[in-house]
């Protein structure tokens, strides 16, 4: 067990199973969110059922501010970075392993946390919160055996890495920063952008018009070389196509629900990185005006 105390920021689907997982482990955490959210955990705990675990009850402390000097999970979506940078600069944590999607949020944490050490991390698997807000617990489902976090070599020493290590979850340690956020950014933005567009499963979004969709993956595998992670379009063809034919993506649920969700923290990262390298992205730069205008129109 860590001396450091542990917090994880957002207990959503994500930020919900890491902290039952660590709970489950052993190590305590302290969940922060929305006066609601914490209310509900506070109250009635958090419930998971998981394909690869089983199916478990735990009862972490909850609040709404951060604890001070602390070893921290920020799993919160796109929307909420904001508001958990805030909480960081009032609690000035030790560290911060950071498991949002895209490349861009790091920048924000680094700068609401100066004196911490801050990692971006990915972590793997199909999560699902199953509970509004209200009465009892906070339930979590999680479906299939994948559930793997990656972070980079050198955070090996980091007190949430170490928890984490102690769980059910796979811990996987290598690489640099930029190759970990990239790994996954390159195969989750064409997953992303593909079914939100397509408002169906992976496979019938590869296959509805296959030149279109090779071109968009052209294009995101330039960026992701550029970056540093050297990748071709039908290296990502082969990704996607080795998914299930209907899986879907959080984005897409977010679009059907007229929202834009993470679209620009996932599409508009790759775009912006892409034009930074002096590369055109024509294919990626209207697929996220399409996604725009699906989410627009079913508001």
């Amino acid at each position: 067990m860590t001396d450091t105390p542990l917090v994880v920021i957002g207990p959503g689907a994500i930020g919900g199973l890491v902290a039952a997982l660590l709970e489950k482990a052993g190590h305590p955490v302290t969940v922060v969110g929305r006066p609601t959210t914490i209310a509900q955990v506070a109250e009635h705990g958090i419930a998971v059922e998981s394909d690869r675990v089983g199916a478990w009850d735990v009862r972490p402390a909850a609040s709404t501010e951060v604890p001070q000097l602390a070893s921290v999970v920020v799993a919160v979506k796109a929307e909420g970075l904001a508001a958990a940078a805030a909480q960081l600069a009032v609690a000035e944590p030790i560290e911060v392993l950071s498991l949002l999607n895209g490349v861009e949020h790091l920048d924000a944490l680094r700068a609401a946390a100066p004196s911490a050490r801050v990692v971006g991390g990915t972590i793997a698997g199909e999560v699902l919160r199953t509970s509004a807000a209200g009465d009892g617990p906070l339930t979590v489902r999680h479906k299939g055996q994948l559930l793997r976090v990656t972070a980079p070599a050198d955070a090996a020493d980091l007190a949430a890495v170490r928890a984490l290590q102690d769980t059910a979850a796979d811990v996987a340690l290598g690489g640099t920063q930029a190759q970990v956020l990239w790994l996954k950014l390159r195969f989750l933005a064409p997953l992303a952008l593909l079914t939100s567009r397509a408002e169906a499963g992976i496979g019938a979004a590869l296959t509805r018009d296959p030149a279109d969709a090779d071109a968009l993956l052209a294009e995101i595998g330039a960026v992701a070389t550029a970056e540093g992670v050297p990748t071709t379009g039908a290296e990502l063809h082969g990704i996607l196509a080795g998914f299930p034919p209907a899986m879907r993506s959080s984005l897409q649920a977010d679009v059907e629900a007229g929202s834009p969700g993470e679209l620009d923290a996932i599409g508009g990262a790759v775009l912006r990185r892409g034009r930074a390298h002096g590369l055109a992205s024509p294919v990626l730069a209207r697929t996220i005006e399409e996604i725009a205008a699906i989410a627009t129109q079913r508001a």
